[in-house]
């Protein structure tokens, strides 16, 4: 009987987990069984008590907190990632740049759910990074978000279909504020602008690895490897050398 491991992770990690597991699979002979989802609601099925091998955060926070309960043997950041802004592209876009996007009554702003995904607490540190420098600015934001995916309740986005295209090409939002591993794949999109987010303005995502019995420990050490890294990297992540530490 084959041996498997069971993964819960993240579900901006999807398009890079499966040449992952491909190469894992075929380096060590071990198939990687995997559940995606927004991880502060993987974190909550964890310590609800579900068992599971290895989980793989958009944020550190999530692994520590299982760390710290026992839940977890080891902890380590696994890769990088930051935010970028999409939009539908039209000819009120002329001239704008991308806070001036955020901020215009004309367009419907939707991000992440907060505290359930990470996508949604980076955002919202966006935001007071913006209320700083732009009093009020962040404030209109905030109120102006909808909320439309990555929450217990939220509409799940279709299999295959990047949040940020998915809401504005079915016309739920205009603007979506998501992840820049995303970029290249909403360029290939004729309809969608995607705006760069300076870094002084940006939030830099720590993911991490939530190693949780002896039997992912390979796992993890794979993709903390080279191999595991150039994988990450080529689906749009940077390396976990670069990784920002606050």
């Amino acid at each position: 009987m084959t041996k498997s491991i069971k993964v819960l992770a993240a579900g901006s990690l999807r398009r890079a987990w499966a040449p992952l597991c491909e190469a894992f699979q075929a380096e060590s002979g071990t198939n990687v069984v995997t559940e995606f989802g927004p991880a502060g609601l993987l974190r909550e099925r964890i310590e609800q008590g579900e068992k599971v091998d290895l989980f793989a955060s958009a944020n550190t926070a999530h692994p520590l907190a299982l760390q710290q309960h026992g839940k977890a043997l080891h902890v380590e950041t696994m890769c990088g990632n930051s935010l970028c802004v999409t939009a539908r592209k039209g000819p009120e876009l002329e001239k704008l740049n991308w806070l001036s996007v955020l901020l215009d009554p004309r367009f419907r702003l939707a991000t992440s759910t907060p505290l359930s995904d990470p996508s949604g607490d980076y955002t919202w540190q966006m935001f007071e990074l913006i209320e700083r420098r732009h009093p009020d600015a962040g404030a209109i934001l905030r109120n102006k978000a909808l909320r439309l995916v990555g929450g217990e309740k939220s509409a799940k986005v279709p299999e295959g279909k990047l949040a940020a295209e998915w809401l504005i090409c079915t016309g739920q939002a205009d603007v979506f504020i998501g992840y820049t591993s995303y970029a290249a794949l909403l360029r290939e999109n004729d309809t969608l602008e995607v705006f760069n987010i300076p870094a002084d303005y940006n939030v830099r995502a720590n993911y991490a690895l939530a190693t949780c019995t002896e039997k992912a420990t390979p796992l993890a050490a794979f993709i903390l490897s080279e191999t595991g890294q150039h994988i990450l990297q080529n689906a749009g992540f940077c390396g976990r050398d670069s990784v920002m530490r606050d």
